[in-house]
């Protein structure tokens, strides 16, 4: 796969560093890859956009899903897997994830990471939505996302490895063979007159996380701008599987204008026994799927979408005053916090919910080791598409995968494609370029992509809502280019116009691969075609960036993934 030379317009990097691995991210997958890499005995920086527990990992207030539990085995908790991805996850690779995740829990837990402990001393295991058993281990109650970070920080920091804070990446370097040579990065608040750098190495790890900023409303935190994905995909990568985008079921309503991060409502509150009702009380899941509210996701959003529409109502409600206020005290401390903060009291009324952008299932396609289609590039954790998800995650196998492939991507580092010839290579970058590559996007095109977004691209679509995102899209993206070719301007390079770049990005693979699913099939979910059609589409959509800016994209044969390196490059 050869680079398409598309680069953000940015200043040239004015200082650099030397590394075998760089790992971008400080999530449970870019900190679980970079300790992995550093025992190892390989010299490794952590460069991360925020503060290194900043990212999405500290937000997951359900836990890490894994059969640790009595009776539980991992043919059971494929089998809930393979069901919830609609018949479009890579069975080998759920196979690698529910069979080496036990492992890898433990591995977290002797790291430093506490979970809840049940009266008999062993783990406290929940329920979630498409789990047929208790096999969700939690912290704090509902706070496991930010005892995983806790615990990952300090080791990180503990080991002395070497992290580069506040610092949007920018783009791959690769050498004059195409082979991954590091990262360039803009590094926020230093002092500098530019900030931009460059990490040397021969082997990147990005772990950037999701890209739930390219819609109005989402669980997501502000930094998640889709800056891997768009990154790969001006480095040459394939991404895979983007039409499939999660929209978690039960978010905090917090009016029909409200934009940006909104207040989680975890799966686990309805895993112990909370009931969806309408203004009515009528609990409108039953008989809908025989798990009720306990269904995956797509289901339960798609069941709260319809019980709106037939009611002309903006939210449903989730009920779960019968807990009583210890419970809701000591198992979700932090939803109660949140709701209260809001004017809503969970121990006295229900709490308004409706569906919200969450879990981006797709993203930059890999094999069962982390690697994409560029030599010397992996990927892991949200900003990746190992296969494991489908066309809709299961709860709470968000964490265990960025464990379990986090680990994987740092042995395949570690082993004979790593660590002697990482050592005997010192990447040379092809030179910067001197004019500018892509054309940035002013600061606002950020609300405007989110809008078109949010209309035409979310919980429900259709070939016309679909075909006009695209047109305004792609009107957006033709002023910025033409503004390039005209003239040679471009907005001012800075973080707000590299993310708003980045978003335009992903918007328009996720709009192109959802027009071209013609189907209903897991969390994409066509108006226009309500039915799944295994015929023609149980396969995955893969989408690269051609060197002129547009779009090529094609469909796999089958539902499993063909191989990303040519038998040479392995």
């Amino acid at each position: 796969m050869t680079s398409t030379g598309i680069r953000l317009h940015a200043p040239a990097p004015g200082w650099s560093i030397d590394a075998d691995v760089v790992v971008v991210g400080s999530g449970v997958a870019g900190l679980t890859a970079a300790l992995r890499c550093e025992a190892a005995g390989l010299n490794t920086v952590v460069v991360t956009k925020a503060r290194l527990d900043d990212g999405s990992t500290r937000w997951a207030q359900g836990g890490i899903a894994a059969a640790l539990g009595e009776g539980d085995t991992p043919e059971q908790h494929l089998d809930d897997t393979l069901v919830a991805g609609a018949g479009l996850c890579d069975t080998e690779a759920v196979r690698t994830l529910v069979t080496e995740g036990p492992g890898a829990v433990r591995r977290l837990i002797a790291t430093g990471a506490h979970f809840d402990e049940s009266s008999e001393g062993g783990l406290a295991l929940g329920r979630e939505g498409g789990h047929h058993r208790r096999r969700i281990a939690h912290a704090g109650g509902d706070a496991t996302g930010a005892e995983v970070s806790r615990a990952l920080v300090e080791a990180v920091r503990a080991r002395g490895l070497r992290t580069i804070e506040n610092a949007l990446v920018l783009d791959l370097l690769t050498d004059a063979a195409g082979r991954t040579a590091g990262v360039t990065l803009h590094v926020m608040g230093e002092g500098q007159h530019d900030g931009v750098g460059a990490v040397h190495a021969p082997a990147v790890v990005l772990a950037t996380g999701g890209m739930g900023q390219v819609f109005s409303a989402t669980t997501n935190p502000s930094v998640s701008t889709g800056d891997g994905v768009a990154l790969a995909l001006r480095a040459g990568a394939e991404v895979s599987d983007l039409e499939f985008v999660q929209f978690h079921p039960t978010v905090l309503f917090l009016g029909p204008e409200a934009e940006g991060q909104q207040p989680l409502v975890s799966e686990a509150v309805r895993g112990e026994g909370a009931h969806l009702v309408d203004a009515d009380g009528v609990r409108f899941m039953l008989g809908q799927h025989e798990l009720a509210e306990l269904a995956p996701r797509d289901v339960v959003a798609k069941g709260i979408l319809r019980r709106m529409q037939e009611k002309d109502a903006e939210h449903m409600f989730l009920d779960a005053r019968h807990f009583g206020a210890e419970m809701w005290e000591q198992r979700f401390p932090t939803i109660l916090a949140a709701c209260r903060a809001h004017g809503i009291d969970p121990v006295r009324e229900p709490i308004p919910i409706a569906p919200a952008a969450h879990y981006a299932s797709g993203g930059v396609r890999t094999d069962s080791h982390g690697r994409t289609t560029v030599p010397g590039l992996y990927a892991c954790g949200e900003v990746a598409c190992t296969g494991v998800h489908g066309a809709n995650r299961l709860a709470s196998n968000s964490l265990l995968e960025g464990l379990v492939y986090a680990e994987r991507i740092a042995a395949d580092i570690a082993a004979g494609r790593a660590a002697e010839a990482l050592h005997a290579r010192v990447p040379e970058p092809v030179p910067y370029p001197e004019r500018p590559a892509h054309p940035l996007l002013a600061p606002e095109t950020r609300f405007a992509i989110q809008r078109i977004m949010t209309n035409g691209a979310g919980v429900l679509r259709s070939a016309e809502s679909l075909r006009k995102a695209a047109e305004q899209l792609q009107q957006l993206h033709a002023e910025a280019r033409d503004a390039l070719d005209e003239n040679g301007k471009t907005a001012e390079p800075g973080v707000d116009t590299w993310e708003a770049t980045n978003l335009m990005c992903v918007a328009r693979v996720l709009v192109a691969a959802a027009l071209m699913r013609e189907e209903t099939r897991g969390c994409h979910w066509r108006e226009d075609l309500p039915q799944r059609d295994d015929a023609h589409w149980r396969r995955h959509i893969v989408v690269r960036l051609n060197p002129d800016r547009t779009l090529a994209v094609r469909t796999t044969d089958t539902a499993d993934f063909p191989p990303t390196q040519r038998p040479q490059e392995q």
